[in-house]
């Protein structure tokens, strides 16, 4: 399975969707939602370790037109209901 993390993304006004859609573009990404809230993108993504997930971030996803910041949420395990 790898490392999951979440990419909590600010993108500058009007720039979501574009972002939204160059993000899903993005190889290891396995899931990108629009959201309200103090962020406006939240991706899931999907890598080899630690590593790969932060050289996905800083050479994939920040270099995008429009981001502002990221956070990332590393998942630490899966609650099952």
């Amino acid at each position: 399975m790898g490392t999951k993390a979440y990419i909590l993304i600010e993108t500058a006004v009007g720039k979501n969707r574009v972002v939204a859609e160059a993000v899903q573009g993005i190889d290891g990404t396995a899931q990108v939602d629009m959201v309200t809230g103090p962020y406006d993108i939240i991706a899931v993504v999907q890598a080899e370790d630690l590593n790969s997930v932060g050289e996905l971030v800083t050479s994939r996803i920040h270099t995008i037109s429009g981001v502002l910041r990221t956070v990332t949420c590393l998942a630490i395990g899966r609650q099952e209901s």
